[in-house]
């Protein structure tokens, strides 16, 4: 599944139902980039579209039970596939990815001091 999507289903998952705007602007998109992922996880069944229950001209995307089970399956196959290329890595290349790890965090958290 592409990260777009994987992205889509993650944000629906975590947060619970959202508008397409709201969706795209956690993903730092404009809602028409993501206008055709949404497109295709609704026709693959793995999101369904209803209407704002305030907004007549809102949409409100909400994760089903099989995107919530591809996402699942999804992040288990990249889990498994990460283990293995950690797996072949030395304690010392280990460290190294665990200090680059804490400075994408701090950077991901605004502090780069």
């Amino acid at each position: 599944m592409s990260s777009g999507k994987i992205a889509v289903l993650a944000h629906l998952h975590q947060r619970g139902p959202a508008t397409p705007g709201d969706v795209a602007a956690a993903e730092h998109q404009q809602p028409k980039s993501l206008t055709r992922v949404f497109a295709e996880l609704e026709e693959a069944g793995l999101v369904e579209r209803s209407p704002s229950g305030t907004d007549g001209r809102r949409s409100i995307l909400t994760i089903t039970t099989a995107g919530s089970e591809a996402l699942v399956a999804d992040l288990a196959g990249r889990d498994e596939w990460l283990a293995g290329a950690l797996a072949g890595l030395s304690t010392t290349e280990i460290g190294v990815l665990h200090l680059a790890a804490g400075l994408m965090e701090r950077l991901a958290e605004g502090d780069a001091s």
